[in-house]
């Protein structure tokens, strides 16, 4: 008996499959970024790194290798496996299509202009998170891992050139943006639109996944709200690249700002987490939401045509 292509078992096997594939990849990545450090800098940059200590110079370095080889890679990696050789379906599961409005990147370029003081509202509830007593152990395990990403982050972002900054931008910003989006809103929300047969739910819980994988807890809420956003970006148009134009924004702007406020050239702190009111909030909710509907009436108006095209055809 023929078995079924993947794409028509269930949605959980695909879901199971898709984190098999990927936690291989995860795991080769990871060893294959270990040797190439071994090899290149020896295992005593592999220890100061696994030990956060960034004195030795060689070891920042390093770290951009170990980023690229045993994350960015490995995410990237695991869609465009699914989708191509595993599913056999890569416009279903990654949605690559640039057959889209180009109205559509404008409006989410407005969307993530206006969502920075949502996002500060969110952050700053999310800062206020105290677990019961009673969970004291998973709480301190949650501030750890957040110290952990932020000491990492910091030394990435630590920027004394030009090209330091050029190159966060491609990395942090286009690469990782790039990657993200593939697996999460193309691999894993199509997973769930199949497994729920709701857009909505399939956005949110795509987005709580996507967030929870950052492993940073107290940034959970503002990265939900980005995530539910890029899913939105993504299920209405049919592709995946509004929402890695999105993602590629909000990275890209972040590593930009902090270059700038080092080299002293702006005052607004990134880390400022009190720059807009009340009434700011509240604007960039309404407006985020107006358009969010201007881009789904711009992506579904596209697709109604070509629909009744191919009905006639």
């Amino acid at each position: 008996m023929m078995k079924s292509p993947v794409n028509q078992m269930s949605p959980g096997l695909q879901f199971l499959l898709f984190v098999v594939v990927f936690a291989a990849i995860f795991i080769i990545g990871n060893l294959l970024g270990i040797a190439i450090i071994a090899v290149m800098y020896g295992l005593n940059v592999v220890m100061e790194i696994a030990q956060l200590n960034f004195s030795n110079s060689q070891s920042i370095t390093a770290l951009y290798i170990l980023q690229i080889v045993t994350t960015t890679i490995p995410i990237f990696l695991a869609p465009v496996i699914f989708g191509y050789w595993v599913a056999k379906a890569p416009a279903e599961y990654i949605k690559p299509t640039i057959r889209i409005p180009w109205m559509l990147f404008i409006v989410a370029f407005f969307v993530m202009l206006v969502s920075s003081p949502l996002i500060e509202f969110l952050s700053n509830i999310n800062q206020q998170m105290v677990l019961p007593r009673w969970l004291h152990g998973l709480e301190q395990w949650m501030k750890d891992s957040e110290e952990r990403a932020r000491r990492i982050t910091a030394v990435i972002l630590n920027m004394q050139t030009l090209w330091d900054c050029i190159k966060n931008v491609i990395l942090i910003g286009l690469l990782t943006a790039i990657a993200e989006e593939f697996m999460f809103r193309g691999g894993i929300q199509t997973i769930m639109q199949k497994w729920t047969k709701n857009t909505h739910v399939a956005i949110w819980v795509t987005a709580a996944i996507f967030s929870a994988f950052h492993m940073e807890f107290y940034g959970f809420l503002p990265r939900l709200l980005l995530g539910a956003l890029f899913g939105y970006f993504v299920a209405w148009s049919g592709s995946i690249w509004p929402a890695v134009w999105g993602h590629f924004l909000n990275n890209g702007s972040a590593v930009l700002v902090t270059y700038l406020y080092q080299k002293k050239h702006i005052k607004l702190n990134p880390d400022d987490t009190n720059v807009f009111s009340w009434w700011q909030y509240i604007f960039s909710l309404i407006i985020i939401i107006i358009l969010l509907l201007v881009y789904k009436k711009i992506a579904l108006g596209k697709k109604q045509p070509e629909l009744n095209g191919e009905e006639l055809g």
